[in-house]
């Protein structure tokens, strides 16, 4: 796509515009088919890959792929053991692997080169709006964070009963006095609908950024030789900064999933 008669406000909407196909009438029910196939394919090749080398692995001299999924998996049941108090390898920390690799490989498609990947995409495969990082669409992240939700509402009504939960949620934190209950389904309310904005916001947010400013060093790189060499270099910077970025959005997402999951098996 050619850069030179376009702002910085088309430049920026062409990229981040999706693949998007109404599902009835008007445009609330819009399935974003470039989110849900990226993420669909990232996730079957990143578990597919833990799969593969699970599948060889051996007792002996672990190869470096098995020492590296082995930490990898070490490293995510280590953080379920210090806040998850259960049997944590029963739901809880296959969980938080799946949430942490799978986060991780849809933050890292923010590195393919923006323009490289839209002449690919319209050229070669014929597609044009294609957006390529699952979770900076706002879908992709509240689809995960309510997920995770449904889950922790499901693990308390397990662990309580359907009695002591609803019990939990008319009489804390401030008490059973019949004049209370009100103000504890309130304060509960505000809490239940807090969660699930907080996680999927913050993670939505970070990756949404990180792509704006890619694509302004984008168009900066393109107005001529003085801004190929500060864009090119300021690119560079960024890229290595976001690379905190992308493994901390998705190890903060897999911890609050954790947290979560594990209020839900506290009693109050």
């Amino acid at each position: 796509m050619s850069t030179g008669a376009l702002t910085p406000t088309t430049y920026i909407n062409h990229h981040l515009s999706f693949f998007a196909k109404p599902l009835g009438e008007g445009t609330f029910w819009t399935l974003h088919v470039d989110s849900l196939l990226t993420a669909v394919l990232l996730g079957v090749v990143g578990f597919g890959f833990l799969w593969w080398v699970v599948r060889g692995a051996t007792s002996g001299v672990p190869s470096k792929l098995q020492a590296f999924v082995e930490l990898s998996v070490e490293f995510v049941d280590d953080q379920a053991k210090g806040i998850f108090h259960g049997d944590r390898h029963k739901f809880v920390a296959p969980l938080a692997l799946t949430v942490f690799v799978w986060v991780l490989l849809m933050n890292a498609m923010d590195f393919l080169p923006v323009d490289i990947m839209a002449w690919v995409y319209e050229h070669v495969l014929g597609l044009s709006n294609w957006h390529s990082v699952p979770t900076a669409d706002i879908n992709t992240t509240f689809a995960l964070s309510i997920s995770v939700w449904l889950l922790m509402i499901f693990f308390s009504i397990k662990v309580k009963g359907l009695g002591g939960w609803i019990h939990e949620l008319f009489c804390t934190p401030f008490g059973s006095n019949p004049l209370l209950w009100i103000f504890n389904l309130m304060f509960n309310l505000v809490e239940y609908v807090s969660k699930p904005l907080s996680h999927s916001l913050r993670l939505y947010g970070n990756m949404y950024a990180g792509e704006i400013i890619f694509l302004l060093l984008g168009m900066w790189a393109a107005t001529g030789l003085v801004g190929t060499i500060f864009g090119a270099l300021l690119g560079a910077g960024w890229a290595i900064f976001h690379i905190l970025i992308v493994v901390l959005q998705a190890f903060i997402f897999m911890m609050l999933t954790i947290v979560y999951i594990s209020m839900a098996h506290e009693s109050h």
